[in-house]
């Protein structure tokens, strides 16, 4: 049995590297800005309905793809599907989209590990609230700086791969998720005990539906719908190493209460700090590299602890979502090709850190490159959370619910008949009418938004 077939050797193990897939720093900072700048309360309850009943959906619909099949996305379609060999081009698309997503990803982890440094040496401490901003700037434009940094996260990303799926990533997930979980919650016992912390958490917590608007809820179905790390494929190749006697809706079930109770977990550990010292909670990106470090420094000599246990959980639910994004890449090049798995991971890392460098350059050495009027990092980004996404997604429940064989897919969940699928016509209708709509209408209201930004 190759190390691909190989698979995971238990439902912890599967659970806990597919949740470290699912929280990414989207978790740590977009989930809790979005949910208090949309209604706090109102917003999650819409969060829940949209993730359980359409997020959890995708993630389902993937697991299946991937465990009948045992082949990444490059050969699962076809596999699924032999008689329509053009649905190939659909897993293409989602190992590309991999390659695209973590060659931005490293750029921003790279960002993470400099600070976990910055704050250890006690540099950031030693910055007035009024050079915070201009460090992070200095560092984004610094002409090697960023791609040092992004070298050593990826290089770490790769060893892990290197172990394979059980010494590797089943091994290092099981260690990674609960000191993120650990810390996470220091971070929250921290932030609550500090002075008018309930601020915070009222402005997380307390419904105000005045601020649901339309916009509100389609960020909150977008939210749910991009959370768990569906739409890339890389569910399809985590399906194919659970084990074939788990049960995949309790699994999808796991995943995704867990990866929503870090995000909700995560806003409870910054938001009352931002309160208590008087900082902007609608501060987007620049909320964890320039308005955090002003907290943390702002609470004298523990400051420097905290902002090293932040940044320190930030790199790890960085790291837990590139290994699954590298992984993806990795199993496609050893399925498609006599590569072995160690020099396809090397092979592959290459590439990332090729890709990777020019983004990280994009707002230094290579500012004057624009792509579209916008900066190699922006093309990017946009790719990243407008475009390839949606669209591997869109192709996948369409896949699922309109070609693969329904007795195949009740097959699957039922494992071979041995369990009860009470679920499965609310299931079956969720994948083939609701969750291409609503992937539709998050594509073209993003494709609207990017075009026309001012109406």
């Amino acid at each position: 049995m190759s190390d691909k077939q190989q698979g995971f050797s238990s439902s912890f193990g599967a659970i806990m590297a597919a949740v470290g897939s699912a929280v990414g720093l989207g978790n740590i900072w977009r989930f809790p800005y979005i949910m208090g700048q949309y209604g706090g309360g109102a917003f999650l309850l819409v969060y829940l309905a949209f993730v359980f009943l359409i997020g959890m959906v995708l993630m389902m619909t993937e697991f299946v793809i991937g465990r009948r099949s045992q082949h990444t996305p490059a050969k699962a379609f076809v596999y699924n599907r032999p008689d329509r060999k053009g649905w190939r081009f659909l897993g293409y698309l989602c190992v590309f989209t991999c390659l695209m997503i973590i060659s931005q990803y490293v750029v921003l982890s790279g960002w993470t590990t400099n600070y976990i440094v910055d704050s250890a040496t006690g540099t950031l401490a030693s910055l007035q609230t009024s050079e915070i901003g201009t460090h992070f700037s200095n560092f984004i434009t610094h002409p090697w700086l960023p791609v040092m940094y992004l070298i050593i996260f990826t290089v770490i990303t790769a060893v892990i791969i290197l172990g394979g799926v059980q010494k590797g990533i089943e091994a290092v997930s099981k260690v990674l998720m609960p000191v993120l979980l650990v810390l996470v919650l220091v971070l929250c016992v921290r932030s609550i005990t500090l002075p008018n912390s309930s601020v915070g958490l009222s402005y997380l917590f307390s419904p105000d539906f005045s601020k649901l608007s339309g916009e509100g809820v389609l960020a909150a179905l977008g939210q749910a719908l991009f959370s768990l790390s569906v739409g890339m494929g890389t569910m399809i190749v985590y399906g194919s190493y659970i084990p074939a006697n788990d049960n995949i809706f309790k699994t999808a079930m796991l995943i995704t209460a867990s990866d929503t109770l870090i995000a909700v977990l995560a806003g409870v550990a910054i938001f009352p700090a931002v309160f208590s010292f008087g900082q902007d909670p609608a501060s987007g990106p620049g909320l964890v590299f320039q308005v955090l470090p002003t907290v943390f420094n702002s609470m004298g000599g523990i400051g420097t602890v905290f902002a090293v246990m932040f940044f320190f959980l930030l790199a790890l639910a960085a790291l837990t979502s590139a290994i699954s994004l590298l992984e993806t890449i990795v199993a496609w090049l050893c399925e498609s090709s006599s590569v072995n798995r160690y020099k396809s991971t090397i092979i592959v890392t290459l590439v990332v850190l090729a890709v990777g460098s020019v983004c990280a350059l994009s707002d230094g050495l290579l500012s004057g490159v624009k792509i579209l009027n916008k900066s190699i990092f922006g093309f990017v980004d946009d790719l990243n959370s407008i475009y390839l996404p949606p669209i591997c997604a869109i192709g996948t429940v369409i896949f699922f619910g309109w070609q693969m064989k329904k007795e195949d897919i009740i097959d699957e969940l039922s494992n071979h008949g041995a369990l009860k699928i009470g679920y499965f016509k609310a299931f079956y209708f969720l994948v083939r009418y609701v969750a291409p709509i609503a992937l539709l209408v998050v594509l073209f209201t993003s494709i609207y938004a990017s075009l026309f930004p001012n109406n």
